[in-house]
Order: C-alpha cells, then sequence, then structure tokens
C-alpha cells in the first residue's frame, strides 16, 4: 500500500520540453478496475457454494466498510441498472416490469431491477446473482429507496431487513443529537442483524482498519478530481468521472485495492495535467478545450457514447459534476474517521449529495463554477429522479442570479431509452455553447461570476429563499 505524498507541481515548461509524452497503450488502473469488479462479480456467482453471505444495499449512504468488516459481499441494484442501460438491454426489463405492474413514472432503476428478477436474476455480466442473505438499507434523502426495500421483501420474502435511517441535515449542520440516534441504531439494529446472518461478531478493530483504508482513498479521490482545475483540464469529471467512482460506489472504498486503484489513477491523471494534455474520450484525445461546463444530475446511461459525443464535438469538458459526490461529498474535507467508526459512519451518511437541502446543493455548485473557472451550467434532468430532479429549476435560476453565468436545462432518463431524444438534446446543446461562445467573444472568459465566495452560508440561503417562496415550497 502506497504511502500518501503531496501531488506533483504543474510544470508546463518542463512538459513542453519533454522529447515525447509517455505513452501508455493500456492505463493500468483501467486494469485495475477491471479485475476488481470482475472478483466481485466471480464471488457472488459462487456465493453459495463459498457459504459468503450476500447483502443488497444502495449506493448513497452505501455502508462499505461495515459490510467489509464481517466478511460480506454487496450487491447494488443501481449499478446493477446501470450497466444493464449501457449494454442497452434495460429497456426490456422496464417493460417486463411495467406489464407486471409498475408506473410509467416509477423509478427506471427500480423496474429495472424488478425486471432482472423476473428473468431469473441474471446479472449485466450474463450470470446468475444470488438472493440476498440481508436487505440493508441506509436511507439518505430518497423516498423512492423506501418504496423501494418494501418491493424486495415482498422479491425475496423472508429474509432479514436491516435500516439505517439518516436525519435530514437541512441546513447543512450536524449535530450530536443525528450522530447518536444514528449510532444507536447501528448498535441495537443493523449490527446485530449482520452478526445473525453472517454468524461472526462484531469486530471494532476490523472496521477501523476498513476505514483507514477509506480515508487514503478518498485522499486520492480528491486530488485526482482537483486537478481539474487545470486548464486544459486532463479528465472530463462528469463522462469520465463516472467511470472512476465506480469502486468506491461498488463497495471497495474500504478496501484496500481501493487504494491503490485510486492511487494508480491519481499518477495517471496527475502526468496528463503535467504534461498539458486534454481528456481522452471514446472518440479519441480531445484536440482543445473550448467550454468548460458544471453539470448537475445524473447521466444518461442507454445512450452514454452519444450523449458524450455532443459534448466532445463542441469540444466541451465538464471540470465537476454533482453525480461524481452522489457516493460521497468528500470534497469538502469530509473524512472517515477510524477512531470514532460508528459516529464516522453516521456523519458520512448524513453528508450524502441526497441528504442535502437544496440551499446547500446551490452554495456546492456555486463553489464548483467559480474555483474550476467554469463558462456555464447545464442540468440534465431525469425524468424518474425525483431525488435530483425535484427543484433543479430553481437550482438553474438561483446560480444564474448569483454568477450571472450562462445556464441551461435538458431531459433525458437514466435507463428507459425511450426518454432519450437526441434531435432535442443536440438542439438545446447547440444553443447553449452558442450562447457561451458569443459571451467569450464579447467578454472574454471567465467574466462572470466576479462576487467574492467569503460571504457566510446563511446570507447565501437568503437569496434562495424568495425563490422558494415564490413556487410554494416553504
Amino acid at each position: 500500500m502506497s504511502k500518501i505524498v503531496a501531488p506533483p507541481p504543474f510544470l508546463k515548461s518542463a512538459a513542453k520540453a519533454a522529447a515525447k509524452p509517455i505513452e501508455v497503450v493500456k492505463e493500468r488502473s483501467m486494469l485495475l478496475q477491471k479485475q476488481m469488479l470482475g472478483d466481485l462479480f466471480h464471488d457472488l456467482t459462487t456465493a453459495k457454494d463459498t457459504g459468503r453471505k450476500v447483502v443488497y444495499t444502495f449506493v448513497p449512504g452505501n455502508l462499505s466498510e461495515l459490510i467489509l468488516a464481517f466478511d460480506m459481499l454487496p450487491v447494488y441494484p443501481e449499478i446493477n441498472a446501470l450497466q444493464w442501460g449501457m449494454r442497452k438491454k434495460s429497456g426490456s426489463l422496464i417493460r417486463d416490469a411495467e406489464k407486471y405492474g409498475y408506473s410509467e413514472d416509477v423509478c427506471t432503476y427500480v423496474k429495472c431491477d424488478v425486471g432482472m428478477f423476473l428473468n431469473g436474476n441474471i446479472g449485466p455480466t450474463g450470470e446468475k446473482l444470488p438472493p440476498p442473505d440481508l436487505l440493508l438499507l441506509s436511507y439518505t434523502g430518497c423516498f423512492t429507496f423506501l418504496k423501494w426495500f418494501e418491493n424486495l421483501q415482498k422479491l425475496y420474502p423472508g429474509v432479514p431487513t436491516a435500516m439505517l435511517h439518516t436525519p435530514y441535515a437541512a441546513d447543512g449542520v450536524i449535530t450530536e443529537d443525528m450522530v447518536k440516534y444514528m449510532v444507536r441504531q447501528l448498535e441495537e439494529d443493523v449490527i446485530p442483524k449482520m452478526e445473525m446472518v453472517s454468524g461472526k461478531k462484531f469486530n471494532p478493530e476490523k472496521l477501523s482498519k476498513h476505514l483507514e483504508y477509506a480515508v487514503e482513498s478518498e485522499d486520492w479521490i480528491v486530488k485526482m478530481f482537483d486537478l481539474t482545475k487545470q486548464v486544459p483540464s486532463p479528465i472530463d469529471a462528469y463522462f469520465a468521472g463516472v467511470y472512476y467512482i465506480g469502486p468506491i460506489n461498488a463497495g471497495f472504498r474500504g478496501a484496500e485495492s481501493a487504494v491503490e486503484y485510486y492511487h494508480q489513477l491519481y499518477l495517471e491523471v496527475a502526468e496528463r495535467a503535467a504534461q498539458g494534455r486534454p481528456p481522452v474520450t471514446p472518440e479519441g484525445e480531445l484536440e482543445e478545450e473550448r467550454f468548460r461546463l458544471v453539470v448537475e444530475g445524473p447521466p444518461n446511461w442507454t445512450h452514454f457514447r452519444e450523449f458524450w459525443k455532443l459534448f466532445y464535438d463542441m469540444g466541451a469538458v465538464v471540470v465537476a459534476s454533482s453525480y461524481t459526490k452522489v457516493g460521497g461529498y468528500f470534497d469538502g474535507g469530509f473524512r472517515h474517521d477510524p477512531d470514532n467508526p460508528l459516529e464516522s459512519l453516521a456523519r458520512y451518511c448524513m453528508g450524502c449529495y441526497t441528504n442535502i437541502s437544496l440551499p446547500e446543493r446551490v452554495n456546492m455548485l456555486e463553489k464548483f463554477i467559480t474555483d474550476y473557472k467554469a463558462d456555464g451550467f447545464l442540468i440534465n434532468s431525469i425524468k424518474s429522479c425525483n431525488s435530483f430532479s425535484a427543484g433543479q429549476l430553481l437550482i438553474m435560476r438561483e446560480l444564474e442570479q448569483r454568477l450571472g453565468v450562462p445556464v441551461s436545462f435538458i431531459e433525458s432518463d437514466l435507463v428507459d431509452p425511450r426518454y432519450f431524444s437526441y434531435a432535442n438534446i443536440k438542439n438545446r446543446l447547440d444553443s447553449f455553447f452558442q450562447m457561451m461562445d458569443q459571451r467569450k467573444q464579447v467578454g472574454g472568459r471567465h467574466q462572470f461570476g466576479q462576487r467574492p465566495h467569503d460571504s457566510a452560508s446563511s446570507q447565501k440561503r437568503s437569496l434562495l429563499l424568495p425563490v422558494l417562496q415564490q413556487e410554494a415550497m416553504v
């Protein structure tokens, strides 16, 4: 395991002076991630033979370190659904769930998961996934998760269920009473059920060790995404970013293998940054960074490459996104604490993006726009995802008012191909890029958003209050 070191300096003059850039045929981080995920699915398909217990749980507020401490295997239904979407096979699963009785308005992750169950619970790799030994719901702000778990209880009758209820941090303040409330749930409900299912006693020292690994991974993740502040950005923090966060969202955050992966990934991205190279995309290396964007909302998985190419063709790079924080927001300084393991898990859950209020989301996105020198702000509103789409127009309006930044709004869905309209999205994006291009021609880059970012959080929230009142949300 590598010791955490300070980032290397970015000496562009030195990079330009180099005779040839280092050519990498296959980046080591890609091989590491492929091996990690391949091993996980192999362990899942052989779980019955090896006697390992399986936990079905969700990405936001996931307790991966606790699952690892009990040597259990996680299954994340959202990840299965998005992988089916990227393979362009989610549509038939969704239709099967609708025939079974699910409404068109239900989250398409849910319907893809139900459709997978109806078709023999075959996972996206083509291998049958084992049924759960434990349903673990760490509730962090998305009400759909509650109803989803009710349905999982019906699909898998008799399976023990543990729920960790997370208080809503409306003003961004996590109190000690809130932490104690969550720790009590862990001690009295979650951990006893994990002991019962796994047949193992809870080992606080083992949990603390996994939290040490989590801290190292979180350090590397933050340092890697921080490199997009450079111009040109070495990576796309949205389209490539969702690939990079795969291991922490698939249950590896507290594993030693994740430390190795994120350390290697950081070194590769830092090398690109030092050489002043733009992002690599499925279409090849971006020739010129023309626009820098901050994006709110999940991507569309069924047309992922076509979606990315729309940005590539215009020279647009996403330098920060909210979706890459859905499995944990570490940019603000939070790290898991091995010395206070259960309290640390509680604070992590309460700080998840899906558990923070609209004003706090606006503050976060405003900081992204200013710190990463973005030229525009874009929302991809997901038809069936209320936890993201609710209030997004208010977020857009508030950021436009505060910063004068060009903004735009497009609509698609997670894994339902019926709600991706290439022509409509392209028309909106063309107008958005034209607006940013005109702004740059008139005033140059970064002429908006000159307000100092040092006002108190409460003052910033007050700017959004009249909008909320106008929309009858308060």
